[in-house]
């Protein structure tokens, strides 16, 4: 045999030439069947059980002190003015006391009996004439947020003001 022919025989035939990808997927046909996915590298994992973590036995001094401050905040009265908008029944007296720690709707039910509503009729309010809360905001968080002149400016309207 000639050392240069090509004459394929199990003992000399060369071996194919390496891939140049980093990976080259099996085809389907060289993967056996139901074989497990094998995982991804995803750096180093902490060793750590759910048992060895860190849990707090007490609040830090700020916390507690934040979370005493604000329990505080709504435990007085504040000032609330009624505005009437266009076409509605203005009040004798527009300006109340409401306790903080109230929500909004404790404030329109106290409208709608101050301005002798029947259940059939429509009281709209609106904060600063700009927006209308919903019944389960604090009247305390509304008045520390958008008071003008230490009072919570309700205008209210007994037809739709405001798109």
């Amino acid at each position: 045999m000639n050392p240069t022919s090509t004459a394929s025989s199990p003992k000399s035939s060369p071996s194919p030439a390496p891939s140049t990808l980093p990976h080259r997927p099996l085809r389907s046909s060289d993967s056996p069947k139901d074989a497990p996915i094998p995982d991804d590298d995803h750096g180093a994992d902490l060793p750590m059980n759910m048992s060895a973590s860190v849990m707090l036995t007490n609040l830090p001094r700020d916390a507690t002190q934040a979370l005493a401050d604000v329990e505080t905040i709504d435990s007085g009265k504040v000032t609330v003015r009624f505005q009437p908008l266009p076409s509605a029944p203005i009040l004798k007296n527009r300006v109340f006391k409401v306790s903080a720690s109230q929500k909004f709707e404790t404030v329109v039910k106290f409208l709608r009996k101050k301005l002798d509503c029947k259940e059939t009729d429509s009281v709209f309010c609106y904060v600063n004439s700009v927006f209308a809360p919903g019944l389960d905001e604090g009247v305390g968080g509304l008045w520390r947020c958008f008071k003008t002149d230490d009072q919570l400016i309700v205008a209210y309207s007994m037809t739709p003001a405001f798109g």
